[in-house]
């Protein structure tokens, strides 16, 4: 067990290796930042290359646009764009200084260097093993468990760097084991706002920004822009209309970068917009709305940690709930209403599949912050889901167990059908 002042230090780790900046679905941005990386240590534009990517890299790179490449999509794309023109001193924002001049160069490298992608054999969930060649020279780079998480880079057979192999819960970040839902809140009491005002104000305004842009603008789905044009500008409803906007503009190739949570752009926007469009509306103070946003943020980390950084289980679902139990701290809620609110969300919307970064993430994000919303307005009117309902356990920290464990394990097999689904899908 930690003593306090260890889990105060655990805890700010844990926001600052987190809410970071990226641009782009994190997957195909981890293949362009592994290609990017690549491409630096081989010293040569290749001209063949290798790429072995997992199923989840596989089911998030298929379908969303890879930033700053003119449309394109695909994990070759995503390559491509490092390999040409990524700056890998950027890491998640590998593509941000990509130029206009340099879309047609990531056009002409596809059509002319052969690029070969299989899926992994084994069964790590996160897996980028990416070979790039020049002549008789060659590179190899792995990433491993999370983003930007490099185990691995050799060339010409020669070993420059191997990260230790460990288990994935301890594999460089903070450990999350930590995290409960009680310490999240005393911790939001007490912290020293100096010690984590600079992330989460970079939050506030990288994620409203996109959010913004998502509703002005033709992207996606436009779900946050119909939301509003449907149901109006009550505070819910543009609280859903935000998140989901975020990701309509994201999800379609917008160039604005987010910042992420548990190594994702949506779970990022939909954890921080619904809190801020609350704060706003009640006219909450900054202190409040950051305070708020700690809630929101470890929340939706502590029950992502169960799950893992990919699965079939939604990711937005967390987020959402995740959302609804900042803004029940943010409207004055104690333990016992932030737990509940938690417990009634995650009893509503735990079961949404994620199958693919995508335009439809948007509508899935509005669904999750909605059940979030109605978890916390269904327990200040003294009404709520009782342990042993389904899923639902007494006790917050085993119901979000019992959750983590339908989305780690229960739904393995859920995810391969998942693949095959979308791989026998004609585009």
């Amino acid at each position: 067990m930690l003593n306090t002042d260890s889990r105060y230090r655990a805890y700010i780790d844990i926001l600052k290796e987190e809410l970071v900046p990226a641009m782009g679905c994190t997957e195909p941005i981890a293949i362009a930042f592994a290609a990017a990386k690549a491409r630096a240590t081989l010293g040569a534009m290749p001209d063949r290359v290798e790429i072995t990517v997992s199923g989840n890299i596989i089911k998030n790179v298929k379908s969303v646009i890879v930033p700053n490449t003119g449309g394109l999509k695909g994990i070759e794309s995503a390559a491509a764009a490092g390999i040409v023109a990524g700056n890998a001193e950027r890491v998640l924002e590998v593509l941000a200084d990509v130029s206009e001049k340099d879309k047609p160069r990531i056009r002409e490298f596809m059509q002319s260097v052969p690029m070969i992608v299989r899926p992994s054999r084994g069964d790590v969930i996160f897996d980028v093993d990416i070979t790039l060649h020049s002549g008789s020279d060659y590179v190899r780079l792995r990433i491993k468990d999370y983003h930007t998480n490099v185990v691995l880079i050799q060339k010409n057979g020669a070993t420059l760097f191997e990260a230790p192999e460990i288990e994935l819960d301890s594999s460089g970040l903070t450990d999350r084991g930590v995290l409960t839902i009680r310490d999240i809140l005393d911790f939001a009491d007490t912290v020293d706002l100096d010690d984590v005002r600079e992330v989460l104000e970079r939050q506030i305004e990288y994620n409203t920004a996109i959010a913004n842009e998502g509703i002005r603008g033709n992207w996606g789905a436009r779900v946050g822009r119909v939301l509003l044009d449907v149901y109006g500008y009550d505070v819910k409803i543009r609280a859903k209309a935000m998140a989901a906007a975020g990701s309509d503009a994201r999800m379609s190739g917008c160039e604005m970068p987010v910042i992420i949570v548990s190594g994702s752009g949506n779970q990022g926007m939909t954890a921080s917009l619904p809190v801020i469009v609350y704060a706003r509306e009640y006219d909450v103070g900054q202190d409040k709305l950051l305070r708020a946003l700690v809630v929101s943020n470890l929340v939706t980390i502590h029950q992502k940690t169960w799950i893992g950084r990919l699965s079939a289980f939604c990711g937005a679902v967390n987020a959402g709930c995740g959302a609804g139990a900042g803004i029940a701290y943010l409207l004055g809620g104690d333990y016992d209403v932030v737990a509940h609110t938690l417990v009634n969300a995650l009893a509503i919307v735990s079961g949404i599949v994620c199958d693919g970064a995508k335009p439809s993430c948007a509508a899935k994000i509005a669904s999750a912050v909605d059940a979030g919303i109605l978890g916390y307005q269904m327990y200040v009117r003294g009404l709520q889901f009782q342990g042993g309902d389904g899923i639902i356990s007494k006790g917050v920290e085993n119901t979000i167990a019992n959750v983590g464990r339908l989305g780690k394990d229960g739904m393995r097999e859920t995810d391969r059908e998942i693949l095959r689904i979308m791989l026998a899908n004609k585009d």
